[in-house]
């Protein structure tokens, strides 16, 4: 493992990261940033290390992940993120409640701007956060120089300041403040300089630009080339500031973002998981390509909907560069066109293509096909580590699915002698189970399949692999029982999430090594089979010969079935709709049937 992690660092690239650490049980260990990730990551395996925390660090790695910034900077605050998030054992700096500091503009009249470490949910406006005080506080320095405003914290009530209550202070008299306290400045006229205090703490510097190089100019032409060179200062640093973060906004609300991205053979997705503002799960799929000219669209609705079940998200807005189809009605997509939005869409793509490529340099690393001896010495292992009574040479693995509620279908993949067989491979069409019903469906196709083999006296697998938890294997053993094939083949369920297995009967799973090469095989067929279950979705969507519950209504054919599906996108969207709504589509007569088969109780 060792050696691979270190191989494995020769192809990061060198540009500003974050990176994470996982131990074999994938518990996060670690979060760093990087200026330059190949130098930083690979300095923790190839030098002596004095530090005893280090040296710890380095014997439990087991796995390395990480996420590429547009910046230093940005790679520091989704650093501070991920840290407050998970609380990493070896992040000892991050873990208390110290956070970077913000520049506020104060909800008041006449707000004043200033720093601070407290996020007060009082209606005030939050920029930030900023690395390092003496930044911030030069660029207040900056817009205190630039933009005269009030530092006072007097009350400047309209009532307050008709009274006559207060007095200019010196920072009138020096011209850092118009005197809003006595009414020599509207709050009107005081709004609009907040704008271009917005527009520096925001990035959006060319106006500023604009106005400071032409006083900068008119300086120079009458030879005040002190002021000229005070006002140059200010544009120099001004260009060379990034005040604003794409990776924490604390006023954007929990989102999903998504992008696809392909090459000749395969698609990649990118999934960021976006929490109060900071990217806080970040995934990439890679989907091999099998149907000419298939959609980016389907392929992106269909990753989404299973990394957002896989990551348990249930934001409400989805950030993709095309319309996808979404599950539920209330979900929003956003294409960006720009803003903090379509910034963080720019980073999901530029990681969909870094993982690209590293899928490209792994092709010609460390992966290549396996040794029958090789194969062999797996096997045993896995027959080791799931006690099984043989050698599993002959192993099946089912899933079934459905897309957005409305189309159950279910793939098998056979494998033999750890190699995909791709001859015994199976597509089911749910036949008896109306509605979506997963264990129905499971128990389903796994009676079809064995009582086929079972009539046919062909050979049975040792190792059988349910895509689910303990109820998917319940409605899968049913079916074992119901053929009298109890103890001719071991049944498991394998855990989404947690990958753990699950034996008929037991009530605790097996939890295998997460580096062991027995999981990694199981993880090799439940990723072959989604790939395949995917691919029979596209197919038989693009044929329109996909089962749903609408073809169980007498009286709605197959086109009208599709003519629905293609409006509505999902049975579940159908069931909610009105008559009159449903009449506007496929006509009166129609449409009283199909409502009434979804309101029977009415």
């Amino acid at each position: 493992m060792y050696l691979y992690l270190t191989l494995l660092t020769r192809y990061f690239l060198t540009s500003p990261s974050c990176y994470k650490y996982y131990d074999e049980n994938k518990e996060l260990l670690y979060v760093g940033k990087a200026k330059d990730l190949r130098k930083r990551v690979t300095s923790y395996f190839n030098k002596n290390v004095d530090n005893y925390k280090t040296k710890k660090l380095v014997s439990l790695i087991h796995s390395i992940d990480f996420t590429i910034t547009d910046t230093e900077h940005d790679a520091f605050l989704l650093e501070n993120s991920l840290i407050k998030h998970y609380q990493p054992k070896f992040n000892i700096v991050l873990k208390d409640d110290k956070t970077y500091p913000y520049i506020v503009i104060k909800k008041e009249h006449f707000p004043r701007v200033f720093f601070t470490r407290r996020l007060i949910k009082d209606g005030s406006e939050y920029l930030g956060p900023f690395t390092g005080l003496g930044r911030a506080k030069e660029l207040l320095e900056i817009i205190k120089q630039s933009i005269p405003l009030r530092s006072c914290s007097l009350k400047l009530t309209q009532r307050n300041i008709a009274s006559g209550k207060f007095n200019v202070c010196l920072e009138y008299h020096i011209g850092n403040c118009k005197g809003p306290c006595q009414g020599f400045q509207t709050e009107d006229d005081y709004i609009d300089s907040l704008t271009q205090v917005r527009h520096i703490l925001k990035g959006n510097l060319h106006d500023v630009l604009k106005h400071l190089k032409e006083e900068m100019t008119e300086y120079a032409k009458k030879l005040k080339f002190e002021k000229a060179q005070i006002v140059k200062n200010k544009i120099e640093l001004l260009q060379g500031y990034q005040s604003k973060s794409t990776i924490v906004n604390p006023k954007m609300e929990n989102l999903d973002v998504a992008c696809i991205i392909s090459d000749t053979d395969n698609f990649y997705v990118n999934y960021m998981m976006v929490s109060k503002g900071s990217i806080i799960h970040t995934k990439t799929l890679q989907i091999k390509k099998k149907i000419e000219d298939e959609e980016d669209r389907n392929i992106l609705s269909l990753a989404l909907i299973e990394l957002r079940e896989s990551f348990g998200s249930n934001a409400l807005e989805i950030v993709a560069p095309i319309v996808v189809d979404v599950i539920d009605t209330q979900i929003k997509v956003t294409v960006p066109k720009a803003g903090d939005k379509k910034s963080l869409l720019d980073l999901a793509i530029k990681n969909a293509t870094v993982f690209m490529d590293e899928v490209r340099k792994k092709g010609t690393l460390l992966i290549g096909e396996t040794s029958k001896e090789t194969n062999n010495k797996i096997l045993m292992q896995l027959q080791k580590d799931m006690q099984l009574p043989e050698i599993p040479l002959h192993i099946e693995c089912f899933d079934n699915s459905n897309f957005q509620g409305s189309y159950p279908v279910a793939a098998m993949v056979c494998f033999k002698n750890a190699l995909p067989f791709k001859k015994e491979y199976r597509h089911f069409h749910i036949k008896t189970v109306d509605g979506i019903n997963d264990f129905a469906s499971m128990a389903e196709i796994v009676f079809r399949r064995y009582k086929r083999l079972k009539d046919e006296n062909l050979p049975l697998p040792q190792l059988v692999i349910i895509d689910g938890g303990k109820g998917q294997l319940s409605a899968a053993m049913e079916s074992i029982e119901k053929l009298g094939l109890t103890g001719k083949l071991t049944l498991v369920g394998l855990a989404k999430r947690e990958e753990s297995l699950f034996f008929p009967g037991d009530s605790e799973p097996l939890q295998l090594p997460f580096d062991s090469e027995s999981l990694l095989l199981l993880r090799r067929i439940r990723d072959e089979v989604h790939r395949f279950g995917i691919t029979f979705h596209r197919a038989t969507r693009s044929k329109g010969t996909i089962k749903n519950e609408l073809d169980t209504i007498q009286g709605i054919g197959e086109k009208t079935a599709t003519e629905l599906l293609q409006n509505f996108r999902s049975v579940k969207n159908i069931k909610t709709l009105t008559e009159r709504e449903l009449t506007k589509v496929i006509g009166a007569s129609k449409a009283r049937i199909v409502w009434a088969w979804f309101h029977q109780e009415q």
